[in-house]
């Protein structure tokens, strides 16, 4: 948490100076123009308590915490065609509606693993006829890979609309290289959560698919460096929180499980603008 509101005042505390100090956009036109990026993030999660629901139980795992699942880098898979989508990525494309404003849709593809073999802490009722079965009242149990294995290894997909504000920061730099182009980005985004449920949960056969399972919001900060008007490279800060309180976690449509958490996201982007007409 105090990662989340550090990334927070940072965003807000350097939109504020750039706006302050009364930054110019770039001397190139911008509006009318579209753009489109791909990367690649890196993330940390808060932990979160996370409940589970269905026939003959009913129970909440307390402050579980997860971790990303990063590939090493290489030409494989990170550029090949084919594979592309199997790193953490991100892809948008938006449109310049007025000189130093976009709207734009797009993807962060982040991966979310729950930390197994720990001991946590359960409130609830399990009565399924197995070794798991109790009452708990804030009991301690190993979350062993028996009792349940939670990931969203094939994506935790967060489909968002974002507006982000562009501010050129040349003149404050007193950066004088010709064709390139340095500015601050921010911006705020909303979206819906459409993750990959890979879960298997008190001996129940291993669930692994698609489902819209709540929503999330953000916020961004950026640097953003443009080379002879067309093409960029940008990295980007972001800070969220995510809600879902619909996860599938069997083909049985009466188990499901619900949590909440935040998440600080660091992108590297790379992409370009354009026009249409």
């Amino acid at each position: 948490m105090k990662k989340i509101l550090l990334g927070f005042f940072m965003i807000f505390s350097i939109t504020s100076i750039a706006q302050e100090s009364g930054f110019e956009f770039q001397e190139y036109k911008n509006k009318g123009k579209f753009f489109a990026y791909w990367g690649w993030n890196r993330e940390n999660y808060s932990t979160s308590d996370i409940s589970f629901k269905g026939d003959n139980y009913n129970f909440t795992l307390k402050d579980v915490a997860a971790h990303e699942k990063v590939k090493p880098f290489a030409l494989d898979p990170y550029l090949h065609p084919l594979k592309i989508t199997i790193p953490q990525t991100n892809l948008r494309i938006g449109y310049f509606f007025k000189e130093n404003y976009s709207v734009s849709v797009g993807v962060d593809h982040m991966k979310y693993v729950m930390y197994n073999n720990r001991i946590g802490n359960i409130t609830g009722t399990i009565n399924t006829g197995g070794d798991f079965d109790g009452i708990y009242t804030n009991d301690e149990i190993l979350v062993s890979e028996d009792f349940l294995t939670f990931e969203y290894t094939d994506g935790l997909n967060y489909i968002n609309v974002e507006v982000d504000r562009f501010d050129n920061i040349d003149k404050f730099l007193n950066f004088k290289v010709r064709g390139i182009d340095i500015a601050v980005t921010e911006g705020i985004g909303v979206g819906l959560m459409y993750p990959k449920s890979n879960t298997k949960i008190l001996g129940k056969e291993r669930y692994d698919d698609f489902n819209v399972a709540g929503w999330g919001m953000s916020a961004h900060v950026g640097i953003n460096i443009t080379a002879f008007k067309h093409f960029f490279i940008q990295s980007n800060l972001k800070v969220g929180y995510i809600d879902m309180d619909n996860i599938r976690t069997t083909k049985n449509t009466n188990d499901s499980a619900s949590q909440h958490f935040t998440f600080i996201e660091r992108s590297i982007l790379f992409g370009g603008r354009f026009r249409l007409f």
